[in-house]
């Protein structure tokens, strides 16, 4: 594919996530701006556009697929329309940037994978963690061998359900297994297998256990257990509840290596928290307002051919394996 000098994008959804977490991050970025929104609730389109100074919007993402000006196109839609929306812009010869997770099933992320490679059209994941700050200074400290050998990795995550989780006649479509793959784990824990295996290499081998004891949604797991090894030989384990009281709320990973441990959150950005034989050190990060935008950034340098950006759609694919495996859909 040949380079672009501009990136105009398109988006495919302009709900929360564009709001607050990437979309103006698009229009800070040098050679990249947004040319038009796609909404199927067209007035929502049009609101979004006019108060953003956008200078299309439309109903209909095949539409803004085809619009001329768009040469790229964000995919910011529920996980189960992924892999259409990609692949009409990857057969219209646009790259994509698709939200996390990549799909809803591992084996839609391989069908996304393989018109990448027959178009010769790149598509990226939004697992825009691995570039933050924060995150970085955890991997540093990895590398760096603060702690020693890495021996183990912890996760937990513990969470009270949300007031939507009670609405029956109108549950989130995070609840909705159809839509997004399975229930809240399939859309968070995937950023924390992300960030594990970009640590630690791929993992070859997950097995977990769910089941739905808080009996609020029927639809799909409120608690996971899991243990998983990766392609260096380190074993790890996970634990996820969205039903839990406030009082066990948590959201935490350790990494335990033979003369320390280093602890972390993944949404709340506690400071992070070394342990050695010196003691408990706290090393607060600053992330940027916009947390997407280093990853956004080496996006469109990639586009434009002036970086190589990692996070591609077979990397994307090796997290949706794991949950799989996890949930027993694999």
């Amino acid at each position: 594919m040949k380079r672009l000098e501009q990136v105009n994008w398109g988006f495919v959804g302009c709900g929360e996530v564009t709001a607050k977490k990437s979309g103006p991050a698009f229009g800070k970025i040098a050679g990249s701006r947004v040319v038009a929104v796609m909404s199927r609730d067209g007035e929502k389109a049009r609101r979004y556009a006019e108060q953003r100074g956008i200078p299309r919007w439309y109903a209909d993402a095949t539409e803004l697929i085809n619009d001329p000006e768009v040469n790229a196109v964000y995919i910011a839609t529920p996980p189960s329309s992924h892999a259409t929306y990609a692949i009409m812009a990857m057969k219209a010869g646009k790259p994509c940037y698709i939200e996390k997770p990549m799909c809803s099933t591992y084996e839609e992320c391989t069908r996304v994978n393989r018109i990448s490679q027959e178009t010769g059209v790149p598509c990226f994941v939004a697992y825009y963690r691995r570039f933050l700050p924060y995150f970085q200074q955890v991997k540093h400290l990895v590398d760096m061998r603060a702690i020693g050998r890495t021996i183990n990795v912890q996760v937990r995550l513990a969470q009270p359900p949300r007031d939507l989780d009670y609405n029956s006649k109108n549950l989130p479509w995070r609840l909705q297994p159809d839509i997004a793959g399975g229930g809240y784990f399939y859309d968070l824990a995937s950023h924390q297998i992300d960030l594990l295996q970009d640590m630690f290499g791929c993992i070859l081998q997950a097995e977990g256990f769910k089941t739905n004891l808080g009996g609020i949604y029927k639809t799909t797991e409120d608690t996971v257990s899991a243990c998983f090894q990766f392609e260096n030989g380190l074993v790890g384990s996970g634990s996820w509840c969205f039903v839990a009281h406030e009082s066990a709320k948590e959201d935490r990973i350790e990494i335990i290596g033979d003369r320390g441990m280093i602890s972390f959150s993944t949404f709340c950005f506690d400071p992070v928290e070394l342990h050695t034989e010196k003691g408990q050190e706290l090393l607060p990060v600053e992330n940027p307002q916009f947390v997407q935008e280093p990853l956004i950034e080496l996006v469109v340098q990639h586009l434009q051919g002036r970086a190589v950006c990692p996070v591609d759609g077979l990397s994307a694919t090796t997290t949706n394996w794991v949950m799989d495996k996890i949930l027993g859909k694999l």
